[in-house]
């Protein structure tokens, strides 16, 4: 494989199973490398994939309910509380109540949270534009039907 020296530093020789293992293999370790940017980036802010994650949809969402946030990330709203509660305490995140359904909390970025999820993001949109330059249109056109497909497993 290609790219066995960059991301294999504990020598483990990974063998394939089925004719497409490489193709997970490239999915796999291709997420890791858009996101490595990004996430030293947090990691010096104590935060990590999953903060990003969060603030992410929040900054895309209007006025997003806890539930609805879990249901997107498609986590358990158990496995939110943690680091939603982080982002809370570091001011990155911040809720009102819903006048007409006083019970929820509606989600969104303060301004500094506004800010980390923009460069956080925007490190993930360079890596990515770089990737995308090394193909043409119809190469990134097929990059996009692929992963839409995918997405698509979802539903």
């Amino acid at each position: 494989m290609v790219i066995e020296k960059k991301i294999n530093t504990a020598s483990v020789t990974l063998k394939s199973l089925d004719p497409l293992d490489h193709s997970l293999e490239l999915l796999h370790f291709g997420f890791r490398g858009l996101t490595v940017e990004a996430d030293r980036f947090l990691e010096a802010r104590g935060l990590s994939r999953v903060h990003h994650r969060i603030l992410y949809v929040i900054a895309r969402a209007d006025a997003i309910s806890i539930g609805e946030l879990a249901t997107t990330l498609g986590v358990s709203n158990q496995a939110l509380h943690r680091p939603l509660s982080h982002l809370f305490e570091q001011a990155l995140v911040q809720y009102s109540r819903d006048p007409g359904r006083h019970r929820f909390k509606l989600l969104a970025l303060s301004e500094a949270g506004t800010a980390l999820e923009a460069e956080a993001t925007e490190l993930e949109r360079q890596t990515l534009r770089d990737a995308f330059a090394t193909t043409d249109a119809e190469g990134q056109e097929a990059w996009r039907r692929v992963m839409r497909a995918l997405a698509e497993q979802l539903n």
